[in-house]
């Protein structure tokens, strides 16, 4: 699978949100997020400080008992401190701060950014834990710090709008990030997926590939083998004839070259190569020239066409007879050497085609060395029917002789 997209702006987003997702480091957005939330804690823990040390009666009795002003500016300077270290430990820093929730006013924008942060990276059932914490500790609080304004009732109303607020603004942004990872995790299945479906893609292509490397090639280098054992086995044999024999195989030898170098173009292309263009495939229309390809080999073929409207056969329909006929005319010049061949082929629009190629079976030993092959025609032959939508039928019939018959659809246009 290719790379992540990498964002243009990797340091404009949180750290959660870049990747890889595991290894989770401050980005510039983060350090300067950090620094604003410590600097507003420290401000609002200094402010309470003034109004505690103020002159202002009012001002003095939201502070507390005298002891307790101390305290809470050390409290709120340390909590402010603390933050640096609610993006590894939020959930510890909210427990190790939450008692002072009773008590200190210092500590309360301090407080209020740690339970932003639980309620955002942590599952919900803790943040609202840490929430219903809070909102419990409003009555304790202000029975010691009363508000100097507002009655009882009216401050904890205050209260907990604020509580509110916070966490209305902690859900959005939790929900936010997790539609964007959502659809990060969308893009790179679907990412994945195209990947794999390229895959499948260049496979399948890559398998079309070899099987028409087999039905050519083996055809080919059939015939080159059977004039080589016509010339090694007649050397007394007319120079005419010879001259013959070795114009067909240097001809065939060529075809197969040909052959050769247009699938190592293809496969070339498909490595990012120039392309090349595929050449005509062939149709219904040349089985006449594969038939008198093979005859001039010194095959005894004969042919049955009862094809209606042969014109009018589907380019691919055409393909996969002649494709067929190729096959079945190969296997007879490998396995019954000397043998009759009979093609048959029948059929019109609505009926299918019908091809037939039938030899007697081999009686006795081959005379010289057997042609090789790889055992993999007829399998090429059988996927190709069964991708047509066809039929297929190979073997040893009653009368003995070897078969090779399939039906392939041909819908009427």
């Amino acid at each position: 699978m290719s790379a992540a997209v990498v964002p243009e702006h990797p340091w404009l987003l949180p750290g959660a949100l870049t990747r890889p997702p595991t290894v989770v480091r401050r980005t510039a957005r983060d350090w300067v997020v950090d620094s604003l939330c410590f600097l507003i804690a420290l401000a609002g823990a200094l402010l309470s400080f003034g109004d505690a040390v103020s002159p202002d009666p009012e001002l003095a009795l939201n502070a507390g008992p005298g002891w307790l002003v101390g305290v809470d500016l050390v409290v709120g300077v340390w909590v402010s401190a603390a933050l640096w270290l609610r993006r590894r430990w939020p959930v510890a820093l909210a427990v190790a701060t939450a008692p002072l929730a009773l008590f200190s006013s210092s500590a309360g924008l301090g407080m209020a950014i740690i339970l932003f942060t639980v309620l955002v990276h942590r599952p919900l059932p803790t943040g609202a834990a840490l929430v219903a914490w809070h909102l419990a500790t409003v009555p304790v609080y202000l029975a010691v710090r009363p508000d100097p304004e507002l009655p009882f009732w009216a401050a904890v109303a205050w209260t907990v709008l604020i509580v509110g607020v916070v966490v209305a603004w902690a859900l959005f942004v939790r929900a936010r990030r997790q539609l964007v990872l959502s659809l990060r995790d969308r893009a790179d299945r679907a990412e994945a997926e195209q990947q794999l479906r390229v895959a499948q893609a260049r496979h399948l292509e890559r398998t079309r590939i070899a099987r028409e490397m087999h039905d050519v090639l083996a055809h080919r280098i059939s015939l080159l083998s059977l004039h080589a054992g016509a010339l090694e086995f007649r050397p007394d044999a007319p120079p005419e004839e010879v001259a013959r024999a070795a114009g067909v195989i240097r001809a065939s030898a060529h075809a197969a070259l040909q052959d050769l170098r247009e699938v190592i173009g293809v496969l070339r292309a498909e490595s990012g190569g120039d392309e090349t263009p595929e050449r005509p495939q062939p149709t219904l229309g040349d089985v006449p020239a594969l038939v008198t390809e093979s005859r001039a080999a010194g095959v005894r073929v004969g042919v049955v066409d009862e094809v209606d409207q042969a014109a009018a056969v589907p380019a691919a329909v055409g393909r996969s007879a002649y494709r067929i006929v190729q096959e079945g005319l190969t296997n007879a010049r490998k396995h019954a050497p000397g043998a009759r061949v009979t093609v048959r082929l029948a059929g019109g629009p609505g009926d299918g085609l019908a091809v037939e190629i039938r030899n007697p079976w081999p009686v006795g030993e081959a005379v010289g060395p057997a042609i090789p092959g790889a055992g993999t025609g007829l399998v090429g032959v059988a996927e190709r029917v069964s991708l047509a939508g066809g039929r297929l039928e190979h073997g040893r019939d009653a009368t003995g002789d070897f078969r090779l018959a399939a039906w392939l659809p041909w819908a009427v246009s």
